[in-house]
């Protein structure tokens, strides 16, 4: 339902394009808080799907979503509509030549809302992948260290010219895989700090705060005959790398310990006479937040349940997953989202123990010892900063710059200026490059 002050205020049409990207629901989720903003400031929210489109209507995952209305058919409430969805260049770009060429799997719909709406009164809200801020030269550097490349033979390759070769084919393929091209696209990039060298370098994306998860009271803690308990979201497949050490971790704290595993796939753990296992079942997104808030320590991944730890506060450690050489050395998968996380952390004044921990830990290094300090250390526990501090310390959130962003587009901005030249939806470094375009523009006209 929109609020009371939404009611008379100009509304566009939003259309939602849920997709899941890289096989997580934390997309699917993250578009549901999306939606429900918009929802609340009283745009009108659709599915459409052309009638050549088959299968049902996809909204999967247990979230809670606002009122959508299912069309085959484009009938409009209003001049201006906003489709809004994950990675715009993945999921509703059309096909191009070449290889992996082929069009996202809501391209068709996008192309139809275009011409029933017209380009210019058509605004694309991309919510792109958190945290994702390393310039092209890092990313290189990751694909050597992921594939398990040793750094002086990765430097090396990095310094010839078939290097620096692979690092612009990997720019002008990013750039065309995420629509960079494409004018009326807004690609909101949500992180816990703004990275300069990435404005610079891909100006297109405007660097916004997380896309916190909604706000629910805190259920008051039950203690189960003083066993401390832990909730584990076991996403990433080599997760069963660190079982036994959890395992152990929790056996070496001297006390009864609970740990319940949600997770996409069995998680193997060895026999603990001290420890028992549980498997937490796919459940409503209320029931999800009250038993994640309830235990003594999250063990999340991806930046989903990372954000839904640091709000509910208190001690949590992270894991993406990891690589194994073939020497046998843990790599960590995708860095990015802890780094900037530890980055806000050492701005903020969190303990350096605790943030060489939670680094450790996400390279599946001294697990048993980091997982044992978190139950039984009350200092290294306390040390975690409230969600409010955190918060402070991002920057403005996601919701509010969407909310803004549709806000002025409906009132009859043109999208390239509906967020492309106001400062207060766009870092400083993206302005000032927004502006001198907006003036090239406006000489050329």
């Amino acid at each position: 339902m929109p609020s009371s002050a939404a009611r008379g205020r100009p509304r566009a049409d939003v259309y939602l394009l849920p997709t899941v990207i890289g096989g997580g629901w934390g997309d699917v989720a993250n578009l549901a808080d999306a939606a429900r903003t918009l929802a609340a400031d009283g745009h009108p929210m659709f599915l459409f799907r052309p009638r050549a489109m088959r299968g049902p209507v996809p909204f999967p995952g247990p979230f809670s979503w606002p009122a959508v209305r299912p069309v085959r058919v484009l009938r409009p409430t209003g001049p201006r509509a906003v489709t809004l969805g994950p990675a715009f260049g993945l999921a509703a770009a059309p096909a191009r030549p070449g290889p992996l060429g082929r069009p996202g799997p809501w391209a068709d719909a996008v192309a139809a809302i275009e011409r029933r709406y017209g380009p210019e009164h058509t605004l694309h809200v991309s919510l792109e992948e958190f945290a994702r801020t390393y310039r092209s030269s890092r990313e290189d550097y990751e694909r050597y260290r992921e594939g398990g490349v040793a750094r002086a033979v990765a430097d090396l390759r990095r310094r010839s010219e078939a290097g620096r070769r692979e690092r612009a084919l990997w720019r002008t393929a990013f750039r065309r895989f995420r629509a960079l091209d494409r004018p009326n696209v807004v690609r909101l990039l949500p992180t816990f700090r703004r990275s300069a060298p990435f404005a610079r370098e891909y100006p297109e994306f405007v660097q916004v705060g997380p896309l916190w998860p909604p706000r629910s009271p805190a259920p008051r803690r039950r203690r189960r005959a003083g066993r401390p308990t832990v909730v584990w979201y076991a996403s990433p497949a080599s997760a069963t790398v660190l079982a036994p050490a959890v395992v152990r971790g929790l056996e070496a704290t001297g006390r009864p310990a609970i740990l319940r595993i949600r997770s996409p796939r069995p998680v193997p753990t060895p026999p603990s006479p001290t420890v028992s296992v549980q498997t937490i079942p796919v459940s409503s997104a209320r029931r999800w937040r009250a038993e994640f808030r309830r235990a003594d320590l999250r063990i999340v991944t991806g930046s989903r349940t990372l954000l839904e730890a640091i709000d509910a506060g208190g001690p949590f450690l992270y894991f993406n997953g990891v690589l194994r050489a073939s020497t046998g050395r843990l790599r960590a998968h995708r860095p990015e989202k802890l780094a900037s996380l530890l980055a806000l952390y050492r701005g903020i004044g969190v303990p350096e123990a605790i943030r060489r921990d939670l680094a450790a830990f996400a390279r599946g290094a001294r697990v048993g010892e980091i997982v044992e300090r978190a139950i039984a250390d009350r200092a290294w526990r306390s040390g975690f900063p409230s969600a409010a501090r955190v918060r402070a310390a991002t920057p403005p959130p996601l919701a509010a710059r969407l909310r803004g962003i549709v806000r002025r587009f409906a009132v009859g901005r043109s999208y390239s200026t509906a967020f492309r030249v106001d400062p207060s939806s766009v870092s400083p470094i993206q302005h000032g490059r927004r502006r001198a375009e907006a003036g090239s523009r406006r000489s050329h006209s």
